[in-house]
């Protein structure tokens, strides 16, 4: 996809998460709608991949250790057709294939279950030690984050990783600066966590989390450096074109009605319009 073709594909896959969290009423819309673009990029122009086949084995993977937004990549997913998109409907219903955290067991082109914040990196990182030791050039793509990155599984799993240079691990911080009950920084504050990363033996960059090209851009890049694994730092809003979510602080869980659903559709259908139109 080109760079208008992505930001189309973000914004769909906005909507489709929040279609996907409609039924109940409420979700992870904060985190979901941060990490959109990147989605976006890794589903639509990154990844290789095969959705009638998900589980083909030079595919690369993809481990979103904050498993909580799911709906995100369950929006992708559908609109990459790894199932109907009218299954969004399900989402944390009974019988569901679409819980509301990410599940290898359940969902087609998920790649590892996650959810307990801090595991996604160490299942990760064993799954691209393993894809190098049975001699396939496939890439592991992580996203972490920034509020689980309080977890000493991480920084556990920064140093293995820089010890066995595993240069086929492309890790993401959706750095929205927000975690689950107020600003990072006053919680437990990161710092310069890109250079937290770099003193940890990563290849690290940081980047505007809502640009395609740039993120795209950082991912050609990475590449290139060998014998490292690499940590991209995205910059982001949480809620992120959300109209009933972007500007709420406690966005991480919300409750929303009909009509807020409604509101934020039509502005993300609008935004679309306006994106399709453009020369």
């Amino acid at each position: 996809m080109n760079q208008k073709e992505l930001n189309i594909f973000a914004a769909q896959i906005r909507k489709a998460a929040l279609r996907a969290i409609r039924k109940v009423g409420a979700g992870h819309v904060g985190g979901s709608m941060s990490m959109a673009d990147l989605m976006a990029v890794l589903y639509g122009d990154v990844m290789k991949i095969d959705p009638q086949n998900p589980k083909w084995e030079d595919r690369d993977w993809l481990v979103v250790s904050k498993g909580h937004c799911g709906p995100a990549v369950y929006g992708a997913l559908a609109l990459k057709g790894y199932f109907d998109i009218d299954e969004l409907d399900t989402v944390n219903q009974g019988g569901t294939r679409l819980p509301s955290h990410c599940d290898m067991n359940r969902t087609p082109g998920i790649d590892m279950s996650t959810g307990s914040l801090g595991q996604g990196m160490s299942t990760a990182l064993g799954a691209a030690w393993g894809s190098r030791y049975n001699g396939k050039d496939n890439y592991t793509y992580l996203v972490l984050g920034d509020g689980e990155s309080d977890e000493g599984q991480i920084w556990e799993g920064a140093l293995f990783a820089a010890q066995q240079k595993l240069d086929h691990v492309i890790a993401f911080i959706d750095y929205n600066k927000k975690q689950l009950d107020g600003y990072v920084s006053d919680i437990c504050d990161l710092g310069d966590v890109r250079k937290k990363f770099e003193d940890f033996g990563w290849d690290a960059q940081e980047c505007d989390g809502h640009d395609v090209e740039a993120i795209k851009d950082a991912i050609e890049k990475a590449k290139k450096v060998k014998g490292h694994p690499h940590m991209i730092v995205l910059n982001t809003i949480k809620g992120k074109d959300c109209s009933f979510a972007e500007k709420v602080l406690y966005n991480h869980h919300m409750k929303f009605t009909e009509e807020d659903y409604q509101n934020a559709i039509n502005t993300l259908d609008q935004k679309i319009k306006n994106m399709e139109e453009e020369v």
